[in-house]
């Protein structure tokens, strides 16, 4: 599959401690989905993944912490530079340890 060429230049946003290149106008779920994460958080009683469901903001299944503001909704919030996101699969990874 060819990338798609973008007059936009490129930043760095931080997902879970790992730099992701995101571009001006993207939402927190657009670069999430591009860096290959689809699992956004875990339900607190089964455990069960969450993602993107309805992309414009209602279902509130996107939700990760943002700059520190949990249960920000991904699919609505627009990335910025140096962006600190955290989907709570690194938390859980760190659990399992």
């Amino acid at each position: 599959m060819q990338k798609m060429q973008t007059s936009v230049p490129a930043f760095i946003v931080h997902v879970d401690g790992r730099p992701v290149a995101a571009h001006a106008g993207e939402t927190v779920a657009a670069v999430l989905l591009a860096a290959g994460i689809r699992i956004f958080r875990r339900t607190a009683q089964r455990g069960e993944p969450r993602g993107v469901f309805c992309g414009i903001g209602v279902c509130y299944e996107c939700l990760v912490t943002v700059d520190g503001a949990a249960n920000t909704r991904a699919c609505v919030t627009v990335v910025a530079p140096g962006m600190v996101i955290e989907t709570g699969q690194a938390e859980r990874h760190n659990h399992a340890r």
